[in-house]
């Protein structure tokens, strides 16, 4: 098997990293759409949340990730102890991810469940696949807040539906593509079918905002119940 090239070069980010809240454990912050959670193997990918954050907060590592076109909130460990607290409530499941979308089309239905296993696609890497036979198993929960008509930059239209979107759990490009499975692309993705409605070629980014979070302080065993606006 030929070796998985990675050519991906991403453009400057020039949107800062906002903190919404720090102790001596953790951190949440809002990360802008367009900035790596972790800096690539390629040295032009060095610019990330992970690279701009240690800087000011030495030994902080990830507990997760965003895809790069996705903004929203994430949570930060400061410690390795942490970071091993954190992991686990995400590998429990027990975290909360509840996210903003716009979606391509109007949708029929209000609401409703899409399950799918999510398999990697060396063929067409970056991308993921739909794969029974290979996949991890993959459910993901919509509910439609309106059907509009958005409005772009240069003042044209397209149709898209507002929704909120619950991952019950973390494949890789999950939303993204449970949504072109449903025949309802993010408006914006570039990898999922996002770009192919006529007028959504003009979108500037990945419709995608993680707008909520809920875990437990893995000191205080305080709820945290994180919520950031959707900034489309």
């Amino acid at each position: 098997m030929s070796e998985i090239v990675d050519s991906f070069v991403a453009p400057p980010c020039h949107d800062p990293i906002e903190i919404l809240y720090q102790d001596e454990h953790l951190l949440l912050i809002n990360k802008p759409g367009g900035l790596l959670s972790l800096s690539g193997k390629n040295p032009l990918n060095l610019d990330s949340v992970h690279h701009r954050l240690v800087k000011s907060f030495p030994g902080c590592t990830l507990v997760h990730r965003l895809d790069f076109g996705t903004s929203g909130l994430m949570v930060i460990a400061r410690n390795k102890a942490i970071n091993a607290a954190l992991c686990q409530q995400f590998s429990q499941r027990s975290v909360r991810k509840i996210y903003s979308a716009l979606l391509c089309g109007h949708l029929a239905d209000d609401d409703g469940v899409i399950e799918a296993a999510i398999a990697k696609d060396p063929a067409r890497f970056p991308r993921m696949t739909i794969c029974d036979r290979h996949g991890k198993p993959a459910r993901s929960h919509y509910q439609v807040v309106e059907r509009v008509d958005y409005a772009q930059q240069d003042g044209s239209t397209v149709p898209v539906t507002r929704v909120v979107l619950t991952p019950e759990t973390g494949r890789t490009h999950q939303l993204r593509i449970h949504c072109q499975l449903r025949g309802h692309p993010i408006l914006g993705c570039d990898l999922y079918g996002g770009l192919l409605l006529p007028g959504s070629e003009k979108t500037p980014r990945l419709m995608l905002h993680a707008s909520e979070l809920h875990f437990v302080h893995p000191v205080s065993g305080e709820a945290i119940h994180a919520r950031h606006a959707t900034p489309f």
